[in-house]
């Protein structure tokens, strides 16, 4: 078998390091010895776009907000979702995961990243939130391994009751958020009610409808028509 190579690392946030593993042509991204992404597995990546892109369909000029670039696979799927007229921005706390998307991983998913529909922001995602009103008609959040934060302790708030009213208001009437998991989670189910989101969970094969195997879990939180906040 052909061995790992290692093509390159970064600090991971909350300390730790961020690793760019290539064997052949797969790439790993680990932290800590934790694998967080294999570009093997990416189908559940996908459909986290492609659930959300579909609940706002009808929406002009939609524009969605993406938390965590990832190996750009939920990028491409979001970009292949929308018109001319559809924007995507992308918040990616580590400098060094843009990067290896502009570089060795760029490829993967058909260089999503040099699409004009595309802004990047090298900034906690967390941040957007807190600073944007109704601004998405779509906020996708693949950050750490879900609501049970895995390699940093902070991601824990988008997660969170604080968190998840933040997204709602950062939605637009109407909009979605979208979240992925490793697995179910019927307390972050039920915060997301709380948060006045109309709550979906669905469960997606990790690596495509046709190749099956495990499951992913994605929540699609709809904020309804009126503009009111949270519920209780």
């Amino acid at each position: 078998m052909i061995p790992w190579e290692l093509i390159d690392s970064a600090q991971a946030p909350g300390g730790g390091e961020l690793c760019l593993y290539r064997r052949g042509r797969e790439y790993s991204i680990q932290v800590n010895g934790n694998e967080l992404m294999n570009s093997r597995v990416h189908g559940s990546e996908e459909a986290l776009a492609e659930l959300a892109c579909a609940r706002i369909a009808a929406h002009h000029a939609p524009r969605i907000l993406i938390g965590g670039m990832g190996m750009g696979y939920t990028t491409a799927a979001a970009l292949r979702r929308l018109g001319a007229d559809g924007r995507v921005v992308v918040a990616e706390l580590v400098p060094a995961v843009v990067e290896w998307n502009r570089g060795p991983l760029a490829d993967l998913a058909g260089f999503p990243l040099d699409d004009d529909r595309v802004t990047v922001r090298e900034q906690d995602v967390a941040q957007v939130l807190r600073a944007e009103h109704q601004a998405y008609d779509a906020i996708l959040l693949d950050v750490d391994n879900g609501p049970e934060a895995m390699t940093h302790r902070g991601n824990e708030w988008l997660y969170s009751r604080a968190g998840l009213e933040a997204s709602f208001a950062a939605l637009r009437p109407e909009g979605v958020l979208a979240v992925w998991s490793a697995g179910p989670d019927r307390a972050f189910t039920e915060r997301l009610r709380r948060a006045g989101f109309q709550v979906h969970e669905v469960r997606v094969p990790a690596r495509g409808k046709a190749l099956g195997g495990r499951q992913h879990t994605i929540w699609l939180g709809v904020r309804g028509p009126k503009t009111t906040g949270s519920v209780t």
